[in-house]
Formats: structure tokens, sequence, C-alpha cells
């Protein structure tokens, strides 16, 4: 038997955090399997409370995940099998190949971690196994020269695969070339050898003005500029993480539903709220204080990484009282996930799992008690939605698809009314059921991630907002297509990028 030789591997590095590596890498892993090629996403280390479950059952972040998906492949752990989860300033959940290991201070981590190399070696060696090319990704720059020796995301993985590196710069935040150059000039000969191209993401305007800086950039570098990518607007993928918020708080206009989002401390999963923010009739905002939120036709409490600490930040910034004040005057409540356990009468955090306290009362809006657990439930979900009122009962019937991420277990104090079956978790098939509507059918929660990805379920709430809000012509509702979107994504780049020479560099032309 003839042994398969490894995958080659391209990275994308960047300036800084969120200059759109992200992006880049999603849209070339779409550009290289529209070439026939099998090509999987990469990340050693990504630091996201944004997370997705893997075909494995484990946890990975959720740009990982928008990659796997632009390549046409399952999400596998081995794309990302080091996860940090923020838990506060300096503290840290560590995943490892998809299953926590437990909480750690930020000091104690980089301590240890590397001692976690061989992880990365391992998931990456089968991950090239088993396909034609790998688009890794860096993590924020590879030029934090106090952070070089315990490395595990930038160039380490760069040298360890002689990868061919592409380096992208923000022009948007302004000193774009003094970035580029700088990221070189403090990098070890033998790292800077590895960078094949340069590229400048984010571009307002014609590129023409830049030719003069282009051309000098290139003379001071010796390393060519093999693009400068557009601004890219209305991409409706999923964002990995909350600077992605940033600006999103901008009130609804006229004759649109207004929703507002409670932005917690340490939201986990907006991206839940992608699809319904892109329907034409709903505003989706953000708010983090009293005066914010406004009468929003509906308040979403999202999930978080800390239930109990920003449950216990509701009540000191006065939100808390606020959401309970309008859900008593008819405003519709949706809880997803720790949105859900805060709606409950009480959560329990006997073994402090979760924070130093042991317990706190919930909203008291669904008649529902939460108790925390030392393992996490990560598992992918299928079912049927079965809600008898409130506004997913127009979409009774209807199949649904999503993804748990949680350590408590939720009991209902009460008999209730279910939103959803549960006909199979991680392959396994069930007779579970997930989720509460109250009596009035004004207050929900679920623990389902993705909810609203399943556009009979989106659909149904927005027709039902709208009916309630007197809007009576029928909405013109925007069916999720991820494939298209990363079609346009692959187009927009591949117009604007010199990807030939990334072929070039990684010996496949």
């Amino acid at each position: 038997m003839v042994k398969r030789s490894l995958a080659p591997v391209l990275m994308v590095q960047g300036t800084a955090s969120h200059v759109g590596k992200s992006i880049l890498t999603t849209a070339l892993c779409r550009i290289f399997r529209q070439k026939g090629l099998r090509v999987a996403p990469f990340k050693a280390q990504n630091m996201a409370l944004n997370s997705f479950v893997a075909v494995e059952g484990g946890e990975i972040g959720r740009a990982q995940a928008v990659q796997a998906e632009a390549a046409g492949i399952e999400a596998s752990i081995d794309m990302n099998p080091i996860l940090l989860k923020p838990e506060g300033d300096a503290r840290a959940q560590v995943v490892v190949n998809g299953r926590s290991t437990g909480s750690m201070a930020a000091a104690d981590y980089y301590r240890t971690k590397s001692s976690l190399w061989p992880v990365v070696v391992e998931a990456l060696t089968r991950l090239r196994a088993r396909v034609d090319l790998v688009v890794a990704e860096g993590a924020g720059s590879p030029a934090e020269i106090n952070l070089r020796h315990a490395d595990l995301a930038n160039m380490r993985v760069a040298l360890h695969t002689r990868a061919p590196v592409l380096l992208v710069g923000d022009i948007e935040r302004g000193g774009v070339f003094a970035a580029l150059v700088g990221t070189l000039a403090l990098l070890e000969p033998e790292e800077r050898a590895l960078v094949c191209g340069l590229a400048i993401n984010k571009f307002r305007g014609d590129p023409a003005i830049l030719d003069s800086g282009l051309s000098l950039l290139e003379q001071r570098t010796g390393v060519p500029v093999l693009g400068v990518i557009p601004y890219l607007h209305d991409l409706d993928l999923p964002e990995e993480d909350s600077l992605a918020l940033d600006g999103r708080g901008a009130p609804a206009e006229a004759g649109t539903l207004d929703v507002v989002v409670v932005r917690l401390p340490r939201i986990a999963n907006f991206d839940d709220f992608g699809p319904l923010a892109a329907e034409p009739s709903v505003s989706v905002r953000y708010a983090d204080q009293v005066g914010h939120v406004g009468q929003p036709d509906l308040i979403i409490l999202p999930g978080t990484k800390t239930t109990l600490p920003d449950l216990a930040w509701l009540r000191q910034t006065g939100l808390a009282g606020q959401i309970t004040a309008l859900a008593a005057r008819g405003t519709p409540i949706l809880g997803i996930c720790g949105g859900f356990q805060m709606l409950g009468e009480r959560i329990l955090d006997p073994t402090r799992s979760e924070s130093a306290e042991t317990g706190a009362d919930g909203l008291g809006l669904l008649s529902v008690r939460t108790t925390f657990a030392t393992t996490k439930q990560t598992c992918r979900v299928t079912g049927t939605v079965i809600a008898a009122r409130g506004p997913f009962a127009a979409a009774a019937g209807a199949a649904i698809a999503g993804y748990e991420i949680h350590m408590g277990q939720t009991e209902q104090l009460e008999a209730a009314s279910p939103l959803f079956t549960v006909s199979e978790r991680s392959n396994v098939a069930t007779e579970d059921r997930d989720g509460l509507v109250s009596p009035n059918g004004l207050v929900l929660g679920s623990y389902l991630h993705g909810l609203f990805d399943n556009d009979m379920v989106r659909q149904a709430l927005v027709g039902w907002l709208l009916e309630r809000k007197g809007e009576r012509p029928a909405p013109a509702f925007k069916a999720v297509d991820r494939a298209r979107q990363y079609d346009d994504l692959a187009d927009a780049v591949r117009r604007s990028l010199d990807v030939r020479q990334l072929e070039v560099a990684c010996k496949l032309a």
C-alpha cells in the first residue's frame, strides 16, 4: 500500500486581530474547493465565545465551522484543537480536542501551553492526511515578540509545515504600510522567508491611489503585494468575536421590527441572530444599558459563557428589572441557552463549576430550575417544532436542526408547553423535548443554537411579530443560502487577490 503524502499548508496571518484573517481563510477555502481540491481549514489555537459542535461531538471555534462549510466538508475537532473561551479579563475555559479541560488563569495557561504543541501537530497531521490542501489561519499577530516563545498558532505552524504565508493588513485601521513593514521587521529571518505575499484588506475607494505606496512597500520589504481587497459589505456570514457588535446599537427604522439582544459581558454564540438580522423587515440591535433598550418588539437574552455572573450584571445594571417590567407589559422575551436559564426561577451551581456562587434566583419568567454540572453537553440536534402557542406555533410540524453547548440541566417545575421534539442528538435517537413557552405565549426559552438558521422557524417568528405590530402585508422573507454567500465571497476575493501566486507557492500549479 502506497503511503499518501501530507497535504501542503497555506497560512493566512495578520498584522493584528480583526484584520480579516477569518473571512479571507473562508474565501480561500471556497476558491480552492471550486478548483476541485479537497480543502480543510485549520486554526491551532482560537480565542472565541462563538463556538460550534463538530462532527465528533466536540467544540470548536465558530469561524472554523464556517470555513469548513465553505470548503464543503464537515467541521472536525482537528480543525481547531485548542479553543479558549474567556470567562474574565485574565481567565478562560480551555477546550482541547473538543472537550473542556477546565478553567485556567492566563498566567497559568502561558506557563503550560508549550505542552500543547503535540496536540496541535497531531491534529494538523490527521487533517493533512485526508485532504489536498489545508488553509491555516493564524491568531492575532506573528510579531508579538513577548509571546514568541509560547507560539502555537502562527509562525511555529508555518515553520513546522514549511507553509507559505499570506500576511494581511487592515487599511481601515490606518497605518497599514507601517503595520506590514513592522510585522516583517520583527520576524526572524527563517520566518520572514516564508512570507510569500502581502495583502491589504478592507479598502474603500479606487485602488489606483495606492499604487505608489504598494511599489514602495514591495521595494522596502522584497515581498510582492498580491492584492488589495475591498471592504466587503453584506456578507451575512457568522462573526467570530464580539468586536463585530460594536456600532450595532442603532434604533430601528419606522415600520421595521425592533429586536433587542442584550449584550451580556460574556455574550456567546451571538451569531445565532445573524439570519434574523438579515430579514428585510427586522432590525437587530444590541443593548447593554437600560437607556438603550426602549420599547422593542422582542427582547432576546442570548447565550453566555458565565451565566451566574452575567445574571448578577443584569441586576446591577437595572436591566433585569427592565426586562421583567417589559414582560409584564406584554413585550415578548426569548432566551437562548444561558439566556433560557436566566429566565427560570432558580439557577444552582453546587460544585461552583462556573463561578464562586452556588446559586441565584432567575428572572422568574419561566417555571424552570437549572442545575449546573461539571460536564459540558455538546451535541448536534435534529427535531420537529411542536409549539402549541406563541411565535413558533405557525411552524408546527417543521423540521429543525441546531446544536447545544451548555453545562446546566433544566427541569420544569410545573406543567408547561415545550417548543420542540428532539429526535436525534449527535446521531443517537432520542425522544426528548426542548424549550418552553409560557402560558400567555410571550416568554420562550430554548437550548438550541442555530435556531434561526431554520427558515420556517425564523419566518414564523417574524410573521407573528409583524401581526402583533399591525403590519399586515406579507413580508419578503430572506432564505438562508450559505452556498451563494460563499460563492459571492470567493468571487469578490478572487477578483482582487492573485490566487495563482498562492497556488505556485503551495506547489499546486
